[in-house]
């Protein structure tokens, strides 16, 4: 069997699980397919990323509205690909990111009020052509999610983040913008009940990707050694 590369992304709003379920299906690969993988997150995934990040999440962009916020993810955005997803799929290896272009289509777009068009053209100049095979959307009620990372805030000290200090009615927008995408690209998204426990969520999950690309995960029992 051919080596593929695979670009799965995880989306959803606050508290859905998605770091979780991330590292769950990252370990999964690795056993079933003996295949490299490749775990990494948005904003960040690479040094200046990561420093991007820092300033967004503690809403240092936030008073220059959603277009400013974009613009720094676009930038975040670049350097990750340019120095980690790129590389990575090139090598064959199968990537697992934590956030991609729907959270900005979903944050700064249909929550934020960013013109779509700004967004699409944004994205068609960072991102090109390096698009997610996969993308699976973990869905969860709004006030549940929030309570959610409200709950692993406390256990860290550390208080809410830029986007989840953000009132109820904008959560509710994102959890519409997500669904709406899966709508829109049936091809591409799947919607996964993430309200449920951990592993029932991952069971699903692994469901999909066996279906959508079988060449990840083999039978249990073998390995997909095909290099």
């Amino acid at each position: 069997m051919e080596v593929r590369s695979a670009f799965i992304t995880f989306e959803g709003g606050e508290g859905v699980g998605k770091s979780t379920q991330v590292a769950r299906l990252a370990a999964t690969l690795r056993a079933r397919s003996g295949r490299d993988v490749c775990v990494t997150r948005e904003p960040g995934g690479s040094p200046r990323a990561e420093e991007i990040r820092a300033a967004l999440l503690d809403g240092a962009a936030k008073p220059y509205g959603p277009f400013a916020e974009a613009l720094l993810f676009s930038a975040a955005r670049l350097d990750h690909l340019d120095r980690l997803i790129r590389p990575a799929l090139r090598r064959g290896e199968i990537v697992l990111c934590d956030r991609f272009i729907d959270s900005t289509r979903a944050y700064q777009g249909a929550a934020g009020g960013l013109d779509p068009g700004t967004v699409a053209a944004l994205e068609r100049v960072v991102v090109g052509p390096t698009r997610p095979d996969l993308t699976l959307i973990l869905d969860l009620d709004p006030a549940a999610g929030l309570a959610r990372a409200a709950g692993r805030g406390a256990g860290t000290g550390q208080g809410a983040d830029r986007f989840e200090a953000e009132a109820l009615d904008f959560h509710i927008r994102l959890r519409e913008a997500f669904l709406a995408i899966a709508r829109a690209e049936p091809e591409r998204c799947a919607v996964i009940e993430a309200g449920r426990d951990p592993d029932t969520v991952e069971a699903a999950i692994r469901d999909v990707v066996a279906a959508r690309r079988p060449d990840l995960l083999p039978a249990e029992g073998s390995r997909g050694d095909a290099a």
